[in-house]
């Protein structure tokens, strides 16, 4: 990878790989250089986004429409999975990317070329979160569908909450010291900017009845759709047959980002 980053993306539940571990500044570009970046989403995904903007010495913006940060991703009570792990390694398990990427496919994923992103970083992103939020995920379990003992957790009960609000209360920090960050809460985006060849170079949010712009490359971290019972949603188009059915996805998952 060289030295700029296309952010101009979509995550469901990873951060975007930096070149390399750093705090010298980075540019970063879609179709303009920059050295700024939006979040759309406040749950794991978006928090890695945040952070690992702010690594390569970026300001961030995270925008998320809820009261308060952490999605579903709270809600995680299993932990997290990595192969090839330096805390697989110590020990002593025997685990590989490629066999996590095997058990991902045969588990129905649908699209080889995001599983490979996926499980190939899998194991570098679990090592950023222990050595830079000083995690314990010192507990590795082999879960269902899975080939090797690869879930990583600590003692705490709800590791996700324990994960994701290691990472929010990082960017919280950051953006009460100096303005390299600024989460914006009870903010719902609704429309992305794009220029006149079509490049998305910024969003719309509503907050407290009026739109606000922000400009820069933008992250979706939005989750899924699972929430939205309402005629026109997207669970309504795509699967009609699951609206009689209750859900645990936090009522904040009406698939927004999706949408836009």
């Amino acid at each position: 990878q060289g030295p700029t980053q296309a952010f101009l993306l979509i995550f469901k539940g990873g951060r975007p790989q930096a070149p390399e571990r750093t705090s010298t500044f980075r540019a970063m570009a879609t179709v303009f250089p920059s050295n700024s970046g939006i979040v759309v989403g406040g749950g794991l995904a978006g928090m890695s986004a945040a952070n690992t903007l702010m690594e390569n010495g970026a300001r961030c913006v995270l925008v998320d429409k809820s009261a308060f940060c952490g999605g579903n991703s709270t809600k995680a009570t299993s932990g997290i999975n990595g192969a090839e792990t330096k805390t697989q390694k110590n020990k002593g398990i025997d685990d590989t990317i490629e066999l996590f990427t095997n058990d991902t496919l045969k588990g129905g994923a649908k699209k080889p070329e995001l599983v490979k992103i996926l499980c190939g970083n899998s194991g570098a992103d679990v090592d950023w979160l222990v050595e830079k939020f000083n995690l314990d995920l010192s507990l590795v379990a082999r879960l269902g569908g899975h080939s090797a003992p690869r879930t990583h957790r600590g003692a705490e009960r709800f590791p996700g909450m324990t994960i994701t609000y290691a990472l929010i209360q990082m960017v919280e920090k950051v953006a009460e010291k100096s303005d390299k960050a600024r989460i914006i809460t009870k903010a719902r985006a609704h429309k992305l900017l794009t220029n006149s060849a079509g490049a998305c170079v910024g969003l719309i949010y509503e907050k407290g009845g009026l739109d606000f712009q922000e400009h820069g490359p933008v992250i979706l971290a939005t989750g899924g759709f699972g929430a939205d019972f309402t005629q026109n949603s997207l669970l309504a188009q795509y699967r009609p047959d699951l609206m009689h059915l209750p859900t645990t996805n936090g009522e904040h998952c009406t698939g927004d980002g999706i949408k836009m």
